[in-house]
């Protein structure tokens, strides 16, 4: 389903909606000032990075919190990070380091949950869509022959589905990005193909019509998306290998550096929403050898996350590409006797670049040890409603959910909601 607008008809309703009180006038201002529709490129940090050993380094904490990483300077005077990015701290200019993360949930799957839907997962509740699929339910075009959602790498399938938005805003799920989408050719002549496919659909449709099963429509929606995808010549998108070598050497070749590249070659193609998941098993979770694990990481994201800020720069796509670094939590401050550490969701940090932010800066600001946020704090909501804003979709629409009463607004509404009108 598609939501676009005119541009000039989606900068009358902005201001509209600010002069009504909908909208704050700031949030209207940054509307107007905005290409009509972008896209979003989320990279996933599976496992909780640690916060004090990525973007929010304390040298003068103590050495049972400090680590053993050194801050570095970035091209933005007074913005330090870890000594392990150093080309990602020459593009400090296009990102916002988020330090007031501070969310509810310790354990991994509710807090990738909770952070992906902004609902927390509760028994018996509603099914809730990930961003990616608000995305694609809000930006997608009905016509666009590629799914308007994409996840790149082994991520978390149980936060990544389309809920109650149902099988059409599912995500495309592509494990390896060196293999991309594999057997997308058919095995007979595209006229037997044809007659097969129309035979099929015959049936679906007579059994669709007899028993209006939900897991019917959501096979029947499949099987179109995938034959569509099939015929499509845009599906050369995740086909890496047209690619020179030396474009793939400066993303990485691991799997997250190639996940990079073809999310970049997805969003140029049109796709709105990709998910790169880095850290399929233990990943970030480093409750042992935080140190070593944490430098290895970090220096793969520093490669095929600054390739990406570059390209997409110099390309002029990243002012309507939104980039977001994140995981589900932090890291506990106190280094573990494993020289690891616990997880820590009372404070963390996330990174922002592109989509039209204001770039070159830091939001929120931990104590001296990365416990607490002392400044500045960002919770689920507010940091997914300001995800939506820049994305131009209205967080605040409600959507109907089959089998319940009540709408059920994008952001959940019944708490408060403090945008970072920073970046705007």
């Amino acid at each position: 389903m598609s939501h676009n607008l005119p541009r000039r008809q989606f900068l009358s309703l902005s201001a509209a909606a600010a002069l009504a009180g909908g909208l704050p006038a700031r949030l209207a201002a940054f509307a107007a000032d905005q290409p009509q529709t972008k896209s979003c490129i989320v990279l996933w940090m599976s496992g909780g990075p640690s916060h004090l050993d990525t973007f929010d380094l304390k040298p003068d904490a103590p050495s049972n919190v400090r680590g053993e990483f050194k801050p570095i300077d970035t091209s933005v005077a007074g913005i330090q990070i870890s000594e392990h990015f150093p080309k990602l701290a020459l593009q400090m200019e296009h990102a916002a380091v988020l330090r007031g993360m501070r969310t509810v949930e310790s354990d991994h799957q509710l807090a990738t949950y909770h952070v992906h839907t902004g609902y927390q997962n509760r028994a018996g509740g509603a099914a809730f869509p990930s961003l990616g699929s608000i995305v694609s339910h809000e930006l997608g075009k009905a016509d666009f022959p590629l799914p308007s959602f994409v996840c790149i790498g082994r991520g978390p399938r149980h936060a990544t589905r389309s809920g109650f938005l149902g099988p059409d805003h599912q995500p495309l799920d592509v494990a390896d990005p060196d293999r991309g989408t594999d057997n997308l050719e058919p095995l007979v002549s595209p006229a037997e193909f044809a007659r097969q496919f129309d035979l099929v659909r015959r049936f679906d449709a007579s059994f669709q019509d007899t028993y209006r099963s939900a897991s019917a429509l959501a096979h029947t929606s499949a099987l179109e998306r995938a034959v569509r995808l099939m015929n499509a010549d845009q599906k050369r998108a995740f086909d890496l290998e047209l690619e020179s070598d030396a474009v793939r050497e400066r993303y990485g070749r691991g799997s997250f550096g190639q996940g990079c590249l073809m999310a970049r070659r997805l969003v140029e193609t049109g796709v709105r929403f990709v998910e790169v998941a880095m850290g399929d098993g233990v990943g970030w979770d480093t409750h042992r050898d935080n140190f070593p694990r944490t430098k290895s990481l970090s220096q793969e994201v520093d490669v095929g996350m600054s390739a990406l800020l570059e390209d997409l720069h110099r390309t002029g796509r990243l002012d309507t590409t939104l980039v977001v670094w994140m995981g589900e939590f932090g890291r506990s401050p106190q280094i573990t006797s494993g020289a690891g550490r616990n997880h820590w969701a009372r404070a963390w940090s996330a990174v922002l670049a592109g989509g039209g932010i204001r770039g070159g800066q830091v939001i929120g600001r931990t104590d001296r040890t990365a416990s607490e946020v002392v400044d500045r704090p960002i919770g689920v909501t507010d940091f997914l409603a300001t995800l939506c804003a820049v994305l131009g979709i209205d967080y605040k629409r409600q959507n109907r959910v089959p089998g319940v009463d009540r709408p059920v607004p994008i952001v959940d509404t019944t708490k408060k909601i403090n945008l970072l009108t920073e970046l705007l």
